[in-house]
């Protein structure tokens, strides 16, 4: 469970961690700013992942925004040190992956660097991720003029040679971002080792779509269980993460929410089952 699908609840980590248990799910993707205040706080990562591996979890993925993709090679040196310190916190609780979103270059203002050198840039956070021992995950963004189309994703990650270079799809940002499902045959299945699972109505629009129009799997168009037929036939064995950002979620009791998410989660993996 990313915990973005309970943020409007307002939850701090360890009660996110209790819901994420409580509801039955196997792993938790935290968001950075959430260890962050637990450490600010006073918390001792210590005790955090001892609670998270007693609760029957372990940290799948995180969250963090850290900037090293930006053209001001300043701002880049600074994001890569964000990163350094975010993925620290990360190998501390027992994880080894991390989100990299093109932050710095997804605006419509922020100019959209070559695809060369955003290659460059990524496999400089792949040496970071590399020295700390958590893996900077490409994340696909489909609003972002950059890193928006599995193409671009794959080319990067391709380019960046790096032994840690892997990707981060997700349901509704590949829908965003207006590229077709098939091209995830494309992407070795091994260096996926983390999918946003989620679902999205056929209305508003795709141009005008938003993270807060997400909906559980099952009860939006995506076809998922083709989909996941496909990743599932090429080998695909990472983890399925349920990031919802919806408002009317927000609004409900955290563990029904969660629990609500597992359950349609799980229903479309056993629709892929039975395609087979």
């Amino acid at each position: 469970m990313n915990t973005s699908t309970i943020r409007g609840q307002k939850l701090s980590i360890d009660q996110q961690v209790d819901v994420a248990a409580a509801a039955g799910y196997d792993g938790i993707e935290p968001w950075i700013r959430d260890i962050q205040q637990y450490v600010q706080e006073g918390g001792q990562l210590s005790d955090l992942r001892s609670k998270i591996e007693d609760a029957g979890l372990f940290v799948a993925s995180a969250i963090g925004f850290a900037n090293w993709i930006s053209d001001d090679q300043a701002t880049r040196q600074e994001g890569l040190k964000q990163a350094r310190a975010d993925m620290q916190l990360v190998f501390d609780l027992g994880g080894q992956l991390i989100a990299a979103p093109p932050i710095g270059a997804h605006r419509g203002e922020d100019r959209s660097p070559p695809l060369e050198q955003v290659a460059q840039r990524y496999r400089a956070l792949c040496d970071v991720g590399q020295q700390v021992g958590v893996k900077p995950q490409l994340e696909l963004w489909g609003f972002s003029p950059t890193l928006s189309r599995l193409g671009e994703l794959a080319y990067v990650a391709t380019e960046a040679a790096h032994p840690f270079a892997c990707v981060l799809p997700d349901f509704y940002h590949i829908y965003k971002g207006g590229s077709d499902f098939a091209g995830l045959g494309m992407i070795e299945a091994s260096k996926m080792h983390c999918f946003h699972i989620n679902d999205y109505p056929d209305s508003p629009p795709r141009d005008q779509i938003g993270d807060k129009d997400r909906v559980f799997p099952g009860d939006g168009v995506c076809p998922l269980p083709q989909v996941i037929r496909q990743l599932m036939d090429n080998g695909f064995c990472g983890t399925f993460s349920l990031e919802l950002f919806n408002p009317e979620y927000w609004n409900r009791d955290a563990t029904e929410v969660a629990k609500e998410g597992l359950q349609k989660s799980k229903a479309v993996v056993d629709a892929a089952r039975r395609l087979g």
